[in-house]
């Protein structure tokens, strides 16, 4: 079964290849001659976060890993990036420390648990945008990455926090001249691993496809069809990513999205667990220094795939935030937001006992450049 599984996932990737050589092919524009650059650019996000919960141990709930300490000025992610570009050569290599780090890379070995981006790529067309990239790089999955600055609310989504911010593999990417439509294919070490898992002998595979019809929407599918555990226990999870952007006009926008992943719930059997997030994030923009987003999301699962809790309902959590920023150049964002979790069952601690909500208070000042 597994043998079948392999060789129709095999299937998929050569014919996604295929599809990409021929639709970059089709593309016959002269490009022009670029000189290489080198650059270099950082990036320092500062936060104070507090937990009406009041933790004991100062750690916010175990499923969210950015902007988790509580009740302490720290640095949520801070790193420094060298760029290399030319006509036909690529690479980036980044250094990266926080607390972000801490939690997301805490199963990497040695120094690569402080390598935010270290990724080497060539062009193999000389007319189209087609290229082959290696190492590690930010994930393909999701509207949200690590870079606050960049998202519309403060802290991530539930689905942000529990599907990757980065992978380790290969990638085969195609951008349409008119950048219009992306689409790319990926060998991985894993989810959202660098180390692949010990005894683990099986690649995993992605793909994405990005449309942005016009200024105003953007739209994206991406998927994750792998292994993260060793031989002896495989389990195929599959994972479907959905999300489209649509900015009404000057002021509103409106960033909608929905996941849902299955897993095999023993070694070769054909019954799965499945989870699924929905997420709204809605946008106010006033003018250029004020924005105001509001969320709202809803994590499903019940079988503790990818969240256990060891409770009846498992883990079925709703929530609700308000983020204010005040953006008063180009490079510097101020924001404050509230955020409450709510749960089917008492998952949170407090020194009253456990608890099916928990609300934090979060600033933080994040400066790019």
């Amino acid at each position: 079964m597994n043998n079948i599984k392999h060789k129709k996932m095999k299937t998929m990737l050569t014919g996604a290849i295929i599809l990409i050589t021929l639709v970059a092919n089709a593309q016959d524009s002269i490009t022009k001659t670029q000189a290489p650059t080198l650059a270099f650019s950082g990036y320092v996000e500062a936060y104070y976060s507090y937990d009406f919960n009041k933790p004991e141990d100062n750690t916010r709930p175990g499923f969210l890993y950015s902007h988790n300490r509580h009740n302490e000025f720290n640095a949520n992610l801070a790193f420094i990036k060298a760029a290399y570009s030319s006509e036909r050569v690529r690479a980036s290599f980044a250094i990266a420390t926080g607390t972000y780090v801490n939690a997301n890379y805490s199963a990497e070995p040695g120094t690569l648990k402080n390598i935010y981006e270290a990724n080497a790529g060539y062009k193999l067309s000389r007319t189209s945008n087609l290229w082959f990239d290696i190492g590690i790089m930010p994930s393909h999955i999701g509207f949200e990455g690590a870079i606050s600055k960049d998202c519309w609310a403060l802290t991530r989504s539930l689905v942000a926090e529990n599907s990757p911010y980065f992978e380790s593999g290969a990638k085969l990417g195609y951008t349409a001249n008119n950048g219009k439509l992306s689409l790319s294919v990926l060998a991985l070490n894993g989810w959202q691993r660098i180390t692949r898992v010990n005894s683990n002998s099986l690649m995993s595979w992605g793909s994405q496809v990005y449309l942005k019809p016009t200024d105003k929407i953007t739209l994206n599918y991406s998927t994750f069809l792998g292994t993260d555990k060793p031989d002896s226990v495989r389990l195929w999870r599959i994972y479907h990513n959905i999300y489209g952007i649509f900015q009404f006009n000057d002021k509103v926008g409106l960033t909608a999205g929905f996941d849902i992943g299955t897993e095999q719930v023993s070694k070769g059997s054909s019954e799965k667990n499945t989870w699924y997030t929905p997420v709204a994030i809605l946008r106010f923009t006033p003018n250029s220094q004020w924005a105001v987003g509001i969320r709202g999301e809803y994590f499903r699962d019940v079988k503790g795939v990818i969240i256990a809790t060891g409770t009846l309902n498992g883990f079925r959590t709703s929530g609700i935030s308000l983020n204010v920023d005040c953006l008063p150049i180009s490079n510097v964002a101020m924001r404050v937001e509230g955020r409450l979790l709510n749960s089917k069952d008492e998952i949170f601690f407090k020194a009253g006992g456990p608890t099916s909500t928990t609300t934090a208070a979060t600033f933080s000042i994040a400066v790019s450049f």
